[in-house]
């Protein structure tokens, strides 16, 4: 009687988590779903229908006025991919290099360069002192000035040194007894057993790289060196203006900002999605990185 009671409540567990699994996914599925019906629906169409799944009267002049509305999408888009590597090859090289001495506690002056590192996490200089420190090393309007002051982010910093610490140090004493250096036990040995925990940083860097935009508005003048993010941005605040404004196409199509909105949204997300199936594996594993292991 007690197993068959423990069988039900079982199922009955199983049953209610499940619902609520669905649940919370379809709410988070259907409305990308929505956005990218309604891009590829034509306006007519969209005040008919509040809400569809599917495209209504498949249109693609939606995306060409977001896309060739002016030549500088094809630019940014180049600007954006260039950087979000770069970036993340920094990000990812700057703080394995620092988190890999810092996982041995015997360091020379451990002490204070962690207690350095931990006082970002609370204080920062602000806006206005970072323009100032940029400006006077003469990074103002150029790549440097957005990739160089993110390149080692405390909290990540921190991640790296605990996930070095977790792994066997008996690898490193056999190497090093096998006449293998520092570098040779980081990049023969450490990197390697390190993959689930750079795989989620590097999806991580990535997407903070692809959205980034308020540092290009605040330190680069030049509108050649602006990401996709820029761009898309100015596109959204000018579908309101009027006709003739300099990016929009003339006699031609104007989408309403509605419409122009749900393609901006699928233009800005979509390199991230094709991007990350190849990583979920990795990303799901380094998400217990530091948990208890039974």
């Amino acid at each position: 009687m007690k197993k068959k009671k423990f069988h039900f409540s079982h199922t009955l567990f199983n049953g209610v988590n499940m619902v609520i699994l669905l649940i919370m996914g379809l709410t988070c599925l259907l409305p990308f779903i929505f956005v990218i019906a309604a891009s590829l629906s034509s306006p007519e169409e969209l005040i008919k229908y509040n809400f569809i799944l599917w495209p209504k009267g498949f249109t693609l002049d939606s995306y060409k006025y977001v896309l060739c509305s002016t030549d500088s999408v094809a630019r940014s888009l180049v600007v954006s991919v260039s950087m979000t590597i770069l970036g993340t090859i920094i990000n990812l090289a700057f703080t394995s290099f620092m988190a890999y001495p810092l996982s041995h506690s015997n360091l020379f002056g451990y002490k204070v360069i962690m207690k350095l590192v931990t006082i970002t996490l609370v204080f920062g200089g602000g806006m206005i002192p970072t323009y100032l420190i940029i400006s006077a090393y003469g990074m103002l309007d150029s790549f440097s000035s957005v990739l160089i002051p993110g390149a080692v982010s405390a909290y990540n910093l921190i991640v790296f040194v605990s996930f070095f610490r977790s792994l066997p140090k008996e690898l490193e004493e056999a190497a090093k007894i096998d006449g293998c250096n520092d570098l040779g036990i980081f990049f023969k040995i450490i990197l390697p057993l390190s993959t689930p925990l750079l795989a989620t940083f590097t999806l991580m860097f990535a997407v903070g790289h692809w959205n980034s935009w308020f540092d290009y508005v605040l330190y680069i003048n030049d509108g050649a060196k602006w990401p996709v993010q820029v761009i898309l941005r100015n596109i959204l605040a000018s579908s309101n203006s009027a006709i003739g404004d300099t990016l929009m196409m003339g006699d031609d199509y104007v989408p309403p900002q509605d419409v122009v909105r749900y393609c901006v949204i699928v233009v800005a997300t979509l390199p991230i999605l094709v991007i990350y199936p190849f990583l979920q594996k990795y990303f799901t594993k380094g998400l217990t990185l530091g948990s208890v292991k039974g």
